[in-house]
């Protein structure tokens, strides 16, 4: 009998459920929230409200793309946390509430192992993998961390932003450049087009593997301010060469650290997830170092960088494996390390 599990995804403000079967993805629906642009970032109410409208149609349509019954279903496996704390909930509600229905397993899943292992999300029962342990950057706009995953279970933040993420840093930046957001989008499509040379922000000298974007935010802010001061035209003119220059300084802080991960723990496979890892230059810069360093690199695919109830559904059905279920009485969490 094969074995189904459903995925459901609601840490922030994409609902999201996916199907696997037998550890092949089957179906993968996800519904956005376009209401926050408005205000610049995600509101905490108007993500749980939109929740609780789209969880049972995504969820339904999950199923039918999927071509079961939900009471094919095996186990379901649903983000517990970290994440907003009302998003959480209604997916934690929604999936402790069709468990009771089904009678069937409750698989809880941390997000951030989810991304990780975005990874082993397969189509067909022959894709490849990352080998255990490998070395995963984790980019988002909540979370820059280095982790190394030694299974699909045990995973060591061996490195991680002492304050801002790196797409928080995008983010705030394109902001000041007067960007819609999420801004972390705009910036890699300017610059694209852009001479990364152009000007110089500042970069951290932290010690050890941790990361830190504050100082680099404060360094673009007064780039623009300086040269806005002499020509109140100046963004225009040179936006493309600003949104270059600071995914470049990015990148370079990013793999900086990445590099000295390696060193001390050397492995022959490197992966990159989050949201962060769908931007071309990161993809690109990750690409040819690994090239460089003689060891594997895991890009993901688009889909799987953003949230997404494929990598829930995935890492619940490691879990299925090794009958790691839930109680019913466990609550969601907002933040946790790994």
């Amino acid at each position: 009998m094969s074995t189904y599990i459903l995925g459901i995804e609601s840490s922030c403000d994409d609902t999201s459920a996916a199907v696997i079967c037998d550890g092949c993805l089957k179906s993968n629906v996800i519904a956005s929230q376009q209401v926050h642009e408005a205000y610049g970032g995600v509101v905490p109410e108007l993500a749980s409200r939109a929740h609780q409208q789209n969880i049972l149609p995504v969820v339904s349509e999950a199923l039918r793309r999927a071509g079961i019954d939900k009471n094919q279903l095996s186990a379901i496996a649903f983000t517990r946390g970290p994440g907003l704390l009302g998003s959480l909930l209604v997916g934690t509600s929604f999936a402790k509430g069709m468990a009771i229905g089904l009678d069937i397993p409750l698989i809880d899943v941390n997000h951030l192992h989810a991304h990780v292992l975005s990874h082993f999300v397969k189509k067909e029962k022959n894709d490849k993998t990352p080998e255990f342990p490998f070395m995963c950057l984790l980019i988002s706009g909540g979370n820059s961390q280095i982790v190394l995953a030694k299974s699909p279970y045990e995973m060591e933040i061996v490195g991680k932003t002492i304050d801002d993420a790196a797409g928080e840093a995008f983010d705030k930046c394109a902001k000041v450049l007067g960007l819609p957001y999420p801004g972390g989008p705009h910036i890699d499509r300017l610059a694209a087009t852009g001479n990364p040379t152009a000007f110089k922000f500042s970069k951290p000298h932290i010690v050890g593997l941790d990361y830190s974007f504050s100082g680099l935010k404060t360094s673009f802010l007064y780039t623009l301010r300086d040269n806005l001061k002499k020509d109140p035209d100046f963004i225009n003119k040179n936006i493309a060469d600003l949104a270059a220059s600071l995914q470049k300084t990015i990148i370079d802080i990013l793999l900086d650290k990445l590099a000295k991960a390696l060193d001390a723990y050397p492995v022959g496979d490197v992966a990159i997830g989050g949201g962060v890892s769908a931007n071309s230059g990161v993809r690109n810069a990750v690409e040819e170092f690994c090239r460089k360093r003689g060891v594997t690199p895991w890009i993901p695919e688009r889909a799987f960088t953003t949230d997404n109830a494929a990598m829930v559904a995935t890492a619940g059905y490691f879990k299925y494996l090794s009958n790691q279920f839930c109680d019913l009485s466990l609550p969601p969490y907002s933040r946790v390390t790994m």
